[in-house]
Parts: C-alpha cells; sequence; structure tokens
C-alpha cells in the first residue's frame, strides 16, 4: 500500500503566526508516514515552494501549513495548477473556512446556528457591538488560528484594547456574542464524523495557552452526550463542514449553551496533528492509530 502514494512531500512549517505548531504537527505526519513505509519527505515551505515543487517530482502532497498562506486556498491553488493532488479542502473550502466571517455569513445564509457578530472597523463600532451582543464577548481576527489575537472582553471598558490587540494580526476584526456553555470539536474524516470530544479549561475560554500550553485542560471522550444527540449533532457539523465546501478531513468546533442548544463557531480544514491533538485524540477512541489516521488522510488525496 506504501507504493500506492508514490513521492510524498509533507508540506509544514510555513510563514504564518502558527508557523511552530505547525512544524510540530508536520514532523508527526512525516514519522508516522516513514514508520508506514511511504516515500515521504518534509518540506519547511518558504516562497520558493513553486521551485521546490517542480524540481523535485513529487507525487502527492501531505499538508500540514496552518493558517495564512497554507491554510487558506493559496497553497491548494499552485498545487491545483501543478496537478499535484494534496490533502484536505480545495482552494474555495479553504479560504473560506480561513476567513471566520465569510463562514458566519454563509452560515447565517442558510440558517445554521451560529452566534450573533458585529464589524468592528474603529472604536465606535466597538461600543455598538456591546450595545448590540451584550457583555461578555469574544474579540476575534477572522483570518487567524489557534487562537491567535482573540480575546473574551468582560467589560466594556477593556473591547477597544482587545480590538487593537486583534487589529495587529491584519484583516477583518469581529465581535461576536458569547455563548455561555461548554465547548465541542467534531473532527471530520471522509463522510463520517469521529467520536465527539468535549473541551474543559479553567481559563476565560479555550485560548492559545489552554491548546498547546496549559496541562491542566481536559479532553473528555466519549464526550457525555446521549448517542442520539451526538448522532443529531454530528449531521449539523457535517452539513456545516460541506456547507463551506470544507472535503477530506478537518474539524468543526460548536458550543452548547446552557439549554443544549449548539452554536457552531468555526471550521478548520488543517487541524493540528501532534499525538495530544484533537483529531488524533477522537481517531483514538473510533480505534485508530495515529498512523492508521494518517494514511486514511492520505488516501483522500489519491482518491
Amino acid at each position: 500500500m506504501a507504493n500506492d502514494f508514490g513521492k510524498v512531500a509533507v508540506f509544514m512549517g510555513g510563514w504564518s503566526a502558527e508557523r511552530n505548531v505547525s512544524l510540530n504537527s508536520g514532523q508527526a505526519v512525516l514519522t508516522a508516514l516513514l514508520n508506514q513505509g511511504v516515500d515521504a519527505h518534509g518540506l519547511d515551505v518558504d516562497r520558493n515552494i513553486l521551485r521546490k515543487m517542480t524540481e523535485n517530482n513529487y507525487d502527492c502532497v501531505f499538508n500540514m501549513l496552518h493558517g495564512r498562506g497554507g491554510e487558506d486556498g493559496v497553497i491548494q491553488g499552485m498545487l491545483d495548477v501543478l496537478k499535484i493532488p494534496y490533502t484536505g479542502s480545495g482552494v474555495l473550502g479553504s479560504a473560506l473556512a480561513m476567513d471566520k466571517l465569510r463562514t458566519k455569513q454563509l452560515w447565517k445564509g442558510l440558517d445554521l446556528p451560529t452566534p450573533d457578530y458585529q464589524i468592528l472597523n474603529n472604536e465606535k463600532d466597538c461600543q455598538l457591538a456591546v450595545q448590540k451582543l451584550g457583555i461578555p464577548l469574544m474579540i476575534k481576527p477572522v483570518l487567524e488560528g489557534s487562537s491567535i489575537g482573540m480575546s473574551k472582553v468582560n467589560s466594556a471598558d477593556d473591547i477597544t484594547q482587545a480590538w487593537n490587540e486583534a487589529v495587529k494580526c491584519g484583516g477583518v476584526v469581529i465581535a461576536e456574542k458569547f455563548v455561555e456553555g461548554e465547548e465541542y470539536t467534531a473532527a471530520v474524516l471522509g463522510e463520517k464524523i469521529l467520536p465527539m470530544i468535549r473541551l474543559e479549561t479553567p481559563r476565560d475560554f479555550y485560548d492559545y495557552k489552554a491548546k498547546y500550553d496549559d496541562n491542566s485542560t481536559q479532553y473528555h471522550c466519549p464526550c457525555g452526550l446521549s448517542e442520539e444527540y451526538e448522532k443529531q449533532l454530528s449531521e449539523l457539523m457535517f452539513n456545516a463542514f460541506q456547507a463551506v465546501g470544507a472535503n477530506g478531513w478537518g474539524r468543526v468546533d460548536f458550543m452548547l449553551d446552557k439549554d443544549n442548544q449548539p452554536w457552531l463557531i468555526e471550521v478548520n480544514t488543517v487541524p493540528g496533528m501532534t499525538d495530544h491533538s484533537l483529531v488524533p485524540m477522537a481517531a483514538r477512541q473510533a480505534g485508530m492509530s495515529f498512523e492508521e489516521l494518517v494514511i486514511e488522510i492520505l488516501k483522500g488525496a489519491i482518491n
């Protein structure tokens, strides 16, 4: 089977704010592929990636680039031009999912549940957001992942400072109505949803430190929901995933409020893939090893 994939380039690194996370994910994937006998080669992607691809005759790409430049349709477009198959979503799905604002607008147009929001262009918009959405609320740069530049505002006096921090990331900034409840994630693999995970952190929200640094973060899988309700939620998550044009594999993050109603938060088309990441965790619950998961994702590119 390993020979079926040919010469595989594992994209990692890149130039986004998530570079270090991408390097960790890419190295884990590369090791897993090599352990399975795949002819895999790690590539720390830079602005010369087109030349590297044309000079080395790769047959396939396992894309582990997180954030802008690798998860937003840019790399996908290059690979489409070169006619090289790759893992994950194509140009449209990648670009839409990377943009939290466009994703929310699309979901709202389809009557899929997502928290209300306000675009923040200036300090006046910040005060309008407080009036419209209430306190607390979330401030988000729409083109970043891993919660970079994101903050929870618990006082109206703090929103301008939070907006200024998010603006530093570049692109549009939004305020989003805060959902009081529990956070979940649903991993997508092909045509199915893997067992859901409930996230629990003592921090204000599931921020960058909770994801990568804080050992007190807890991951519950099974998530504790009834089998029937998890099945219903799985249908919603898969519809939300497909709505943005995503395919292959990925993750949909959502909240359940105090009335147990779901609220869609975002889609990740290239989630983290270390042995501590959420998708491998869900795969383990489904009886799939990390190596098996990596091979299944790679099969999606070939097929």
